[in-house]
């Protein structure tokens, strides 16, 4: 009798262990995975958009640039990664080179900066500048941006309030209901 007990507790003692198998096995399967799951994004198509808005302007202190924020990778889909964008500069009609690499760091706030700048202040009067941006996002880099020309030359002096003179006012037409 004590062997048919024993016999007994074995079988109990398996099926134990296969139905708490099963149950982990239907459990695993029944749960979502963790993380956004979507159908995988070429390469070609992972990179940011081009920036199509770079302008350049004077300022005391060199060349200003400015250009907006890219929304959406080239494939279409809307960007959440911008790391950092890449400047290059061309001395007149010299090669482009990198001048400087500038992190984004306002991908985990609740408002993204829309319009970025850099003053490049390693620039001399009279010179002539080409430069271009370049957008990066989880390690893949877009095509470099419109390119703009810029010599710099000094900045216009701001409004001075001591010689600022009101334009005349032209006389109100008459004959008027």
């Amino acid at each position: 009798m004590t062997r048919v007990k024993l016999r007994a507790a074995r079988v109990i003692a398996i099926g134990i262990v296969i139905i708490s198998q099963v149950v982990v096995v239907g459990v695993a399967i029944g749960l979502p995975g963790c993380g956004v799951k979507s159908a995988p994004i070429p390469p070609e198509y992972a990179a940011p958009e081009r920036i199509l808005d770079l302008r350049a302007q004077a300022d005391p202190g060199g060349i200003k640039l400015t250009w907006s924020r890219p929304t959406r990778y080239v494939g279409g889909h809307s960007m959440r990664d911008l790391s950092a964008f890449v400047i290059k500069r061309a001395d007149g009609d010299g090669p482009m080179t990198a001048l400087v690499n500038i992190p984004v760091t306002d991908r985990e706030r609740f408002q993204l900066e829309e319009e970025f700048s850099y003053l490049d202040g390693e620039t001399k009067m009279g010179n002539r500048y080409r430069y271009s941006v370049t957008a990066e996002a989880a390690g893949y880099h877009g095509d470099p941006s419109n390119e703009v020309e810029f010599t710099r030359i000094k900045p216009p002096a701001a409004p001075n309030p001591a010689n600022f003179k009101l334009p005349t006012p032209s006389p109100l037409p008459t004959g008027t209901p």
